[in-house]
């Protein structure tokens, strides 16, 4: 894998663990299990069935807590740090044995990465959920986590399309302050 392919990978990898942590995670330690993707050592332990069933089981939790009005809420709080975390060790094992980009550059890159898609989630959707009585709650959520399995997918077999994704997440959220920018002016 050249540079500019383990970096995009790295960044939607990153990117959609910052929607939802245990999604890539799961999807790169099958992808490992399968055979199908070689991330290396110590990487490659997400291929243990045994991390695989822990992280199924958090991910489990992770996919119903969220759906749940004020639930949601408190589940972004928690994963304040496990969604970055995670985005460090996904980014720093897509660039780890294919490039000369040092663990520390990636590890922030990956945290950075998923620390700001989570932050911008965690601003939203309060808003989201307060607007709608809680209803929009699980649609957004179950949106997420298409997003995020989408994007950990196209990061992995085309990573070229994660700059699209990237490009269509910023413009949304764009678009969505804006909006509120105008309901704000337009409500005084």
């Amino acid at each position: 894998m050249d540079l500019a392919s383990a970096t995009l990978t790295g960044l939607g990898l990153a990117a959609a663990a910052g929607l939802n942590a245990y999604i890539p995670l799961v999807i790169v330690g099958l992808l490992q299990f399968f055979d199908w993707v070689d991330f290396g050592p110590p990487f490659d332990e997400l291929a243990n069935p045994w991390v695989l069933g822990v992280l199924a089981a958090l991910l489990a939790v992770e996919v119903l807590a969220d759906k749940i009005p004020a639930v949601d809420t408190m589940n972004d709080l928690v994963q304040t740090i496990i969604r970055p975390v995670a985005g460090a060790v996904l980014f720093a094992a897509s660039t780890g044995a294919a490039t000369d980009i040092p663990p520390a550059v990636s590890l922030i890159a990956g945290l950075l990465t998923a620390g700001t898609v989570h932050g911008t989630k965690s601003a939203i959707r309060p808003v989201l959920n307060a607007g709608t009585g809680g209803a929009a709650a699980p649609v957004v959520s179950t949106g997420e986590d298409i997003a995020s399995t989408l994007i950990a997918f196209a990061a992995i077999l085309a990573p070229f399309l994660v700059l699209i994704a990237l490009v269509v997440f910023i413009w949304l959220v764009v678009r969505w302050r804006r909006g509120r920018t105008a309901a704000r002016a337009g409500g005084t």
